[in-house]
């Protein structure tokens, strides 16, 4: 047990004293911050034809619940699926190998970290909900049981298996990290909208919002006419030019049932864990010790020959960036797994074949998020491998190393996207052809800015599934390829953010590279 305690806390303490968790810490204040918009705002987040709720402590409470159970089983993932990895890659692991503690145990451990982690935030998210109802509300009394219930039957059990999915992953697919992401993206997307547009019994529901948003559509419905429906839109939701109206809600009385079935999710977790148990490599390393005696062993006994040093070729010094940019460009395509290049051939393929509208707002991000581990290590590559003193002493490494890694990522990128290029040139579409190479340009400085700054992968990986969720679901703020907004306004905005994100890259590694 104190072995356990062990891993568990010092894996957490490990964590939260991240800079990276403290970037997400201040992500999580602002997004928390939106969960509930000020009377006055121009946008919702739960909103049930017109309608929004009042602004009581039920409203509160379930809303910033609902909405922390959904966004965070998104972010939550990336955020916490690397507890093994690390292990390996410091050696902690073999060191946690040569203890007592069982295969079930270590990977409870790691999935109670990561739960732990969650909670932080769902901590940090509930305490700003709670100001924003002094702040905010219509002058309704401050009730903590209608904070404390969502959050402990809706978020807590949602988060403890997306906990102990991410040690699932972890131990499934190993150190292929692109794979675990991409799987995680298509598997969310699958169960947020089976939750959304089925009517199942709501204890199926992971993420324990539907039996609410359900409560509140009956609500609604009940003062609307007859010949009109309740829509339910979650998310951030622009109100436009519509009349905000509002409706009483006093909570939801949870049927046994599905308190039961929440519990009953949570114990999925543990399951997954058990399964697992019994494959977990346990940091064995013992093959990899016969590879390394192998391969020195045909060493010992190779004879080998007489070097004649005439017959070496002469050196050539090249102080062009065209052989780093193909260098680059050779290290972007033989990152990750060989068979994730059927997935980007098809998505090259739809971009050719399906219609204009949905290749562009659906396939093409769908495209470009397969490539997040590439562009995800664009500039962290070199510390992650401990050759950054070697990378940042070569020749120019400003205009020549870290260019030529944009320019090879932003050629990969468009080369993935050229048939809808090519296919809006055809129609002589020039300023769309035109946003979706910004596009491509503008995510790569993204990945390269969140890169150097955190100087690690996770922040840029979350924003990016963020961005491509939101594009898929036409919102139209984190459209950075031209699917949703055109014109010339729209393509100077996007320049100008490009432009500032690459001055921004080129002054801070200047000045990392000055320390």
């Amino acid at each position: 047990m104190k072995t356990f305690y062990t891993i568990v806390k010092s894996d957490y303490l490990q964590r939260t004293r991240s800079y990276a968790f403290l970037v997400t810490i201040c992500i999580s204040l602002a997004f928390a911050y939106t969960l509930v918009p000020e009377p006055n705002a121009s946008y919702s987040t739960i909103r049930i034809s017109n309608y929004v709720g009042y602004y009581n402590s039920a409203w509160f409470g379930y809303v910033t619940a609902i909405m922390t159970s959904v966004f965070l089983s998104i972010t939550g993932f990336y955020l916490v699926n690397s507890g093994i990895k690390k292990d390996l890659d410091t050696n902690i692991g073999q060191i946690i190998a040569s203890t007592p503690i069982k295969n079930f145990s270590y990977l409870l451990a790691k999935a109670v970290s990561n739960f732990a982690v969650l909670m932080t935030i769902i901590l940090v998210v509930f305490f700003v909900s709670i100001l924003l109802f002094v702040l905010y509300n219509d002058g309704y009394s401050f009730e903590p049981i209608q904070f404390i219930k969502p959050y402990l039957i809706i978020t807590v059990p949602t988060m403890f298996f997306v906990s102990a999915l991410a040690v699932f992953f972890e131990v499934i697919f190993r150190r292929h990290s692109i794979i675990q992401n991409i799987i995680y993206f298509f598997a969310f997307m699958v169960l947020l909208v089976s939750t959304t547009n089925s009517e199942a019994n709501f204890n199926y529901d992971v993420f324990g919002g539907k039996i609410v948003t359900s409560q509140m559509e009956k609500s609604v419905q009940e003062t609307l006419p007859k010949d009109k429906e309740a829509s339910l839109a979650i998310g951030f939701v622009i109100n436009g030019n519509r009349e905000t109206k509002k409706f009483l809600f006093n909570g939801v009385d949870f049927p046994t049932t599905f308190l039961i079935s929440r519990l009953i999710w949570m114990l999925s977790g543990l399951v997954l864990l058990i399964v697992i148990s019994p494959i977990f490599h346990r940091f064995d390393i013992k093959r990899r010790i016969l590879l390394k005696k192998s391969k020195k062993e045909d060493f010992e006994y190779k004879e080998l020959k007489d070097i004649v040093l005439s017959d070496i070729p002469a050196p050539k010094i090249n102080y062009g960036i065209l052989s780093l940019i193909k260098t680059e460009a050779k290290l972007l395509f033989r990152s990750g797994r060989k068979w994730m290049w059927i997935f980007n051939l098809l998505g090259f393929l739809l971009l050719v074949f399906v219609s204009l509208k949905s290749a562009h707002q659906f396939v093409l991000p769908i495209l470009w998020f397969l490539q997040v581990g590439r562009l995800s290590s664009l500039t962290t590559k070199e510390t992650e491998n401990n050759v950054h003193y070697f990378a940042f002493s070569s020749y120019k490494p400003l205009s020549r190393l870290l260019l030529s890694q944009i320019i090879a990522a932003v050629g990969l990128m468009l080369v993935l996207a050229s048939p809808l290029i090519i296919r809006y040139l055809l129609q002589a579409d020039l300023l769309t052809a035109i946003s979706i190479i910004l596009g491509g340009v503008f995510i790569v400085s993204f990945a390269s800015l969140l890169g150097i700054l955190t100087k690690g992968k996770k922040l840029f990986e979350i924003l990016f599934f963020l961005i491509t969720y939101a594009n898929i679901n036409a919102v139209w703020i984190a459209d950075y390829f031209g699917a949703l907004s055109q014109g010339s306004t729209y393509l100077f905005g996007l320049l100008s953010g490009v432009c500032i994100m690459l001055i921004t890259i080129f002054s801070i590694r200047k000045f990392q590279l000055n320390q």
